[in-house]
């Protein structure tokens, strides 16, 4: 029997560092096999084939997402006829719904013979509803990482495999020293993006805010996570253009990020996976999302997105842990009122810290990729129904 074939695809940062776990995972369990697909440097790392970069995906907001649909075509019909013409046993997407579940379509309206697989459930309990029936239609297989989002689905249409969230293995094996900086001060991280475009929409907000807060609080310190190297310079910019540049602030690579995080005392973040890892850190956090007026117009009146919490925090716990500032209520001044009652309140922050707890009991300790490589072992040999 000749050995397996398998497909990975993510078009996005976090995507990449799931990836990453699985190339693993799958060469361990199949060294012979083929494993391509899209990918970012954690997964061209750990060995993936890769036959499209996954930065070439990497786009932020509807406006945005407008602008670039002729290239994201042109992408999408490469990767289409690329898998029709190599019939791989498997094709598992990773996240980054729109794209993908549009592929998966596609690919199931052709007869592709391998088993169409999904992993990280799209937010179809915000919106798009109609996913669901989608998703129940073309895809062989779903694994979902939050329990709740399994009984959105008829698991008698897919099958859907919850496998625990990645983070939380992570998180409570962490072996990493925290940073060293002076026991004296109180150090506050500033996560304020992954792409371009968020960090000019959050990181002018959060560093006014930052400059507010060390005049009111002496004792702190701003440690500033930088996703990617070639942002440092832009971040040194805007840092020199607010005047706020000397011995307690500095940047930190992404890669430093479980450091920073046993080392803060609280966090400001861009709404998005970190916030999660925040949690089971159990750093109080204030979560920003910086987003331009046509998206929000977008958002609220034609995709009628109205969630009573947006940060995934909130969400698993259905209440208030981190506080939101979202859209028009994201500026510097909401900014500071919320850090400030953190920093000023040592009861609000040790209430948020016990709230961070119930994150963690909520969420099994189990490892995905482990999982995940499990259920394609047996599928691997199987058909697609005609």
């Amino acid at each position: 029997m000749s050995p397996p074939s398998i497909f990975l695809f993510a078009g996005e940062t976090s995507g990449d560092l799931h990836g990453e776990k699985l190339v693993t995972a799958l060469r361990r369990a199949h060294p012979g096999s083929r494993i391509f697909g899209v990918g970012g440097p954690k997964m061209r790392a750990a060995g993936l084939e890769c036959i499209l970069p996954m930065e070439k995906f990497q786009v932020m907001g509807f406006v945005d997402v407008f602008f670039a649909l002729p290239r994201i075509a042109q992408q999408f019909f490469f990767l289409r006829n690329t898998l029709l013409k190599e019939q791989p046993n498997i094709a598992l997407f990773i996240d980054y719904p729109g794209f993908n579940l549009a592929l998966a379509k596609s690919l199931s309206k052709r007869g592709f013979k391998g088993k169409i697989c999904h992993y990280i459930c799209p937010s179809v309990w915000a919106w798009g509803k109609k996913r669901i029936f989608k998703m129940e239609k073309n895809l062989d297989r779903l694994f979902v990482i939050f329990p709740f989002e399994k009984q959105l689905f008829n698991t008698e249409k897919l099958s859907v495999d919850y496998v625990g969230h990645p983070l939380v293995h992570t998180v409570a094996n962490i072996k990493t020293p925290p940073l060293h900086i002076d026991p004296e001060y109180r150090v506050v991280g500033i996560f304020p993006g992954s792409r371009q475009k968020e960090l000019l929409r959050n990181f002018p907000e959060q560093l006014s805010a930052a400059k507010k807060l060390l005049k009111k609080h002496p004792d702190l310190f701003f440690a500033i996570s930088v996703a990617h190297p070639s942002f440092s310079l832009q971040l040194e910019n805007m840092m020199r253009e607010q005047e706020f540049f000397g011995d307690r602030i500095m940047l930190v690579d992404a890669s430093q990020n479980e450091a920073l995080m046993q080392r803060c005392t609280m966090a400001i973040a861009k709404s998005g996976t970190n916030n999660l890892e925040l949690a089971l850190h159990g750093i109080p956090t204030v979560v920003t999302y910086g987003i331009g007026p046509l998206d929000l117009f977008i958002a609220k009146n034609l995709l009628r997105i109205r969630l009573p919490f947006y940060c995934i925090v909130n969400i698993v716990a259905n209440k208030s842990i981190f506080p939101e500032l979202i859209g028009p209520q994201f500026n510097h001044e909401s900014l500071f009122n919320h850090a400030d009652h953190f920093l000023s309140s040592p009861e609000a922050l040790q209430e948020c810290r016990e709230k961070c707890q119930d994150i963690g009991t909520m969420l099994e300790k189990k490892m995905p990729e482990q999982e995940i490589t499990k259920t394609l072992n047996s599928l691997i040999n199987e058909k697609r129904p005609v």
